[in-house]
């Protein structure tokens, strides 16, 4: 494992933190599909037991994002172009749903999260990056009407997260993926529901696509 974990602050229960760092180190790339980790490393890292991080570990597990590994410890669970088709189709359904239906709302999308994920995608901070997309397609499910929507969607964000940090790492994709999220957003909030759709269906192509592509590279290296 060659990522650097921040020192978790003196608390009680540590377990919560030692998933959202872990959570976040995957999601991010620092720890890239197939690592192997050990309690013992993020342990050692942390300044914590080995309890927490067992804890941790097995709700990540739970989750699909790591795996056993062969000897000892576990692996980041990879990447395979089938996850991601899969995931991608019912991204997808969920999307097209909640721009339709924000649409027919003429939901306003508050500018400050199109402006937040513009200067997060001019930096070098892939949390901030995936955290901003997060925020905008957040803002569409709340904004169609249908809480159901956002609950669903949340299943699969987990790993939709890490999907996302892969295509992120590649900076001549992060500018072309917020002028597609403004245009979504200027649809909705023109009450233009076809567009809306349509140009949700666009950019969930754009990015199933990219990341094949993307993970088909790395593959071959």
């Amino acid at each position: 494992m060659t990522t650097t974990l921040k020192r978790v602050q003196t608390r009680t229960d540590y377990v919560d933190e030692v998933y959202k760092a872990l959570l976040d180190a995957i999601s991010d790339g620092s720890l890239a599909p197939g690592t192997r980790i050990t309690q013992e490393e993020i342990a050692e890292q942390m300044h914590i037991s080995r309890s927490p991080v067992l804890q941790a570990l097995r709700l990540l597990k739970k989750d699909g994002l790591i795996q056993d590994a062969p000897g000892r410890g576990v692996l980041v669970t990879p990447l395979t172009t089938d996850d991601i088709s899969n995931l991608y189709l019912i991204r997808g359904a969920l999307d097209n749903l909640a721009a339709k239906m924000a649409a027919a709302r003429q939901f306003q999308l508050d500018p400050s999260v199109i402006k937040r994920g513009r200067k997060a995608s001019q930096g070098k901070n892939i949390k901030e990056m995936i955290d901003a997309d997060v925020a905008f397609h957040t803002a569409i499910y709340e904004g169609s009407g249908n809480p159901l929507i956002a609950q669903s969607a949340q299943v699969y964000w987990v790993h939709l997260r890490r999907a996302m940090g892969a295509v992120l790492q590649s900076s001549e994709q992060r500018q072309a993926i917020w002028n597609e999220h403004e245009a979504i957003a200027e649809a909705i909030g023109a009450g233009d529901v076809a567009a809306a759709g349509e140009l949700t269906d666009v950019h969930t192509t754009h990015a199933r696509e990219n990341l094949i592509e993307r993970l088909n590279s790395l593959l071959m290296t």
